[in-house]
C-alpha cells in the first residue's frame, strides 16, 4: 500500500537549523560575556583620553582637583563593570550558585552608583556656578558659559540615572523569577549608564535625542532574537529533537 509522506518543511519558507542546537546554546551564553566586556572597551576608549586631558590641566592649574566624589563614582563604576563580566562568566561556565552570591554585591554597588552618580552631578555643577562668582573677569566669562553647557548635561545625567535605577530594580524583581528577564535588564541598565564614555560632544542635541533610541533599538533586536531562539529551544525539547 503506498503512502504519502509529507514534505519535511513547508515550501518558501528556509527551516530553522540553528535554533535548539548546541552552537545557538553556545551563542546565548556568551554573548552576555561579549557584551559585558564590551561595556568596559567602550568606558576606557571614552574615559582615558578625557582623563588625561583633564589630569593636565588640573596639574596646571587651569582647572581645581577632581573632587572626591568623583573618585567614589569611577571606583564604583569600575568595580560594577567588572563585576558584570564576571557573572556572565560565571553563568556561561556554570557557576550560578557563585553568580547567585555575587548578585548581592552588584545590588549594593548599582544602588551606591545611583546615590553617588546625583552627588556628583550637583557637586560639578556648584564647582563651576563658584567659578563665576570669584576669579577674574575672562574666568568668569568661561566659567558662565560651562554653566550654561553643564545644565544641558545635567538633564542628560538625570535621565540616566533614573534609567539605570529602572531597568536595574525590573532585574531584581525579576532575580529569582524570571532569569531571562533578570540578565536582560541588568545589561539594559548598564547601557543606560555608557553615553558619559563615549558621546562626542556633551551639547550635540542630534546625538543626544538620537542615542537612548539607537541604543535602546539594538538591545531590543537583541532581546527578541534571545526569545525566539529561547521558544525555539523549548519546542525541540518538547519534541525530543533538542
Amino acid at each position: 500500500m503506498a503512502t504519502v509522506t509529507a514534505p519535511a518543511f513547508e515550501t518558501g519558507r528556509r527551516p530553522d537549523v540553528f535554533s535548539g542546537t548546541p552552537r545557538a546554546h553556545a551563542v546565548d551564553r556568551w554573548i552576555y560575556v561579549f557584551t559585558a566586556a564590551s561595556f568596559i572597551l567602550i568606558c576606557l576608549a571614552g574615559f582615558i583620553p578625557d582623563s588625561l586631558m583633564k589630569i593636565a590641566d588640573v596639574e596646571a592649574g587651569r582647572r581645581p582637583p577632581f573632587p572626591l566624589v568623583l573618585h567614589a563614582h569611577a571606583v564604583l563604576m569600575g568595580s560594577f563593570l567588572v563585576l558584570l563580566l564576571g557573572q556572565t562568566w560565571m553563568m556561561a561556565t556554570g557557576r550560578k550558585a557563585l553568580h547567585m552570591k555575587l548578585g548581592v554585591l552588584g545590588v549594593v554597588l548599582g544602588m551606591a552608583l545611583i546615590v553617588v552618580g546625583f552627588m556628583l552631578v550637583t557637586t560639578n555643577y556648584h564647582m563651576l556656578w563658584a567659578a563665576t562668582q570669584s576669579g577674574p573677569a575672562e574666568a568668569r566669562a568661561g566659567a558662565a558659559m560651562g554653566v550654561h553647557i553643564w545644565e544641558n548635561i545635567m538633564l542628560i545625567q538625570i535621565r540616566i540615572g533614573l534609567l539605570f535605577a529602572l531597568f536595574l530594580g525590573i532585574a531584581v524583581a525579576a532575580r529569582n523569577k524570571d532569569a531571562g528577564l533578570h540578565k536582560r535588564m541588568v545589561i539594559l541598565a548598564t547601557a543606560m549608564a555608557l553615553p558619559a564614555g563615549h558621546r562626542p560632544h556633551p551639547v550635540d542635541p542630534a546625538y543626544d535625542a538620537r542615542e537612548p533610541v539607537v541604543a535602546g533599538s539594538i538591545h531590543a533586536a537583541g532581546g527578541v532574537a534571545d526569545a525566539r531562539l529561547g521558544r525555539r529551544a523549548k519546542w525541540l525539547s518538547a519534541q525530543g529533537l533538542g
